[in-house]
Parts: structure tokens; C-alpha cells; sequence
């Protein structure tokens, strides 16, 4: 395995910063057929995708670095709802929530500019209901990781929507073999 890179805020951040704009670019405007696709029954589309980053923001990240700055280790974090985002969607189109998406992580990332994050800070424990106790940098360096690990599963369902049709090419598709699963 590759020796991976120190965690630094301002690299997290710039990544941060970029998701929306990413997912904009290559989500909007597009047919029902990419954004609204599945893998089968039970997965999520881009659509959901898009509404799960939203929710992540809104009740993950920034309640989870606040958690550890106010109770460190005695009290451990909620259980998180991977699936909460269903509840909020109420009937908003793809470009809507892209629109939101762009919104909330800008101001996640204000409210995380306000915490003025010191390396102590960083170093801060609190107590995840299974990872048991983890620092707030490690919390941090994990959002920009699901970002990615969340652009890595739009590419690969909007990919499974042509995997018929590839036919024989299918071999050469390395996104089309992963099984690689993350909600």
C-alpha cells in the first residue's frame, strides 16, 4: 500500500469546496435514464447520492465536531441515519438539490472556518457508537473521503446503466467489475 499523505485542513477543505461544483457538472441537465438509475433494488441512484451529501452536512460532520469539542469521550455520538436524507426529499427535482447541495456544504464550510480548528483540536477524542473513539481529525479527513467515495458510486451505477449494452467491452470497464459498495 501507498504511504499516504499527512492530514492537513487546507487540502480537505479544497476538496470540500469542489464537490458541489463536480457533481453539477456532471449530474445537471442530464436524462432520468443517469440520475434516477439504480443497481437494483435497494441502491441508490445519483439522485439519492446527491440528497445523502446534503443530509451528511446537515447532520454528520459538523454536529459530530461540535460533539467532540463539548463532550470529548463521555458521551457517544447519535447513531447516524445512512438513510435519512429519504425523508427530506419531498418531490425536489435533481437540479434542486444540486442547487441545495451547493448551499449547504458552503456554509458547512464557513461554520467549519468558525471552529478555528487548532492541531490540539484535532487531536480531541470522542466516542463513536461502533468505531468506539476516534479524533476529530480523523472525523474531518473522513468527509472529503466520502465525497470521493460517493463520486466513485455515481460513476460506477450510472455505469451499470449501459452494462448490457457494452457487451464484450465490459471486461476492459474496471467500473463495471468493482464491487466496491458504499452507501
Amino acid at each position: 500500500m501507498t504511504k499516504t499523505a499527512p492530514f492537513q485542513v487546507p487540502d480537505a477543505v479544497a476538496l470540500l469546496r469542489r464537490t458541489p461544483a463536480a457533481l453539477d457538472a456532471l449530474l445537471r441537465g442530464l436524462p432520468d435514464l443517469w440520475v434516477r438509475g439504480t443497481e437494483g433494488v435497494d441502491t441508490w441512484s445519483a439522485y439519492d447520492i446527491v440528497a445523502h451529501l446534503i443530509y451528511t452536512d446537515h447532520e454528520s460532520w459538523l454536529p459530530r465536531f461540535r460533539h467532540i469539542l463539548e463532550h470529548g469521550e463521555q458521551v457517544p455520538f447519535q447513531p447516524f441515519d445512512r438513510g435519512g436524507h429519504k425523508a427530506g426529499l419531498r418531490g425536489q427535482s435533481l437540479d434542486q438539490l444540486l442547487d441545495e447541495f451547493s448551499q449547504t456544504r458552503a456554509q458547512s464550510l464557513a461554520a467549519l472556518e468558525a471552529l478555528r480548528l487548532s492541531p490540539t483540536d484535532l487531536e480531541r477524542c470522542g466516542l463513536h457508537p461502533r468505531l468506539g473513539s476516534i479524533s476529530l481529525g480523523s472525523v474531518l479527513a473522513a468527509w472529503p473521503v466520502h465525497d470521493l467515495n460517493h463520486i466513485h458510486q455515481i460513476s460506477r451505477v450510472m455505469a451499470r446503466q449501459y452494462a448490457e449494452p457494452v457487451g464484450p467491452w465490459t471486461s476492459f470497464m474496471g467500473v463495471l467489475n468493482c464491487d466496491a459498495h458504499g452507501a
